[in-house]
């Protein structure tokens, strides 16, 4: 007879949950005696890290170069609504922020996408012996010009 494996997974939301509660309480004192808001528990930030970086595994948001900014976007809005989560709706905060980290990877790729944009316009708008220098007259920058130059307007094509 086998034993079905349990499933490791690398945040647990019950011990989560009761960290978060506790830092909300914390939070809510601090505020009643007029001081500033109390610092991420260690255990928290973990956690929202972990969770940041293992969205960006998913197929849908691999390929991307710009993870690095996703990740940072999207654990920079986990820590802003923080406080928003309330334990009383829910008992899954890790679905909570997963959902955080998703709608801040799909905000960040929008970015990107409107930057890219911008140059293609800027490129096409302006001559493009004009963006690109050749800076030597005997050296073999030339070729590699050109194949830029081709790819390019290859691009604007399609």
């Amino acid at each position: 007879m086998t034993q079905k494996r349990r499933a490791v997974n690398y945040v647990s939301n019950k011990d989560f949950l009761e960290a978060l509660i506790q830092y909300r309480n914390e939070c809510f004192k601090a505020k009643e005696e007029g001081k500033p808001r109390p610092q991420i528990p260690a255990y928290i930030g973990t956690c929202l890290l972990q969770i940041a970086t293992r969205v960006g595994y998913k197929p849908n948001f691999s390929s991307y170069s710009y993870k690095e900014d996703m990740i940072s976007d999207s654990y920079e809005n986990m820590c802003r609504y923080i406080l928003n989560f309330d334990p009383e709706k829910s008992s899954n905060p890790f679905a909570y922020f997963t959902q955080i980290t998703h709608f801040a990877y799909l905000r960040r790729i929008k970015l990107e996408k409107r930057e890219q944009e911008k140059k293609q316009k800027i490129l096409e708008k302006c001559d493009f012996d004009m963006v690109m220098v050749d800076e030597g007259e005997g050296t073999d920058n030339h070729s590699d010009y050109n194949s830029i130059k081709e790819n390019v307007y290859n691009r604007l094509r399609y």
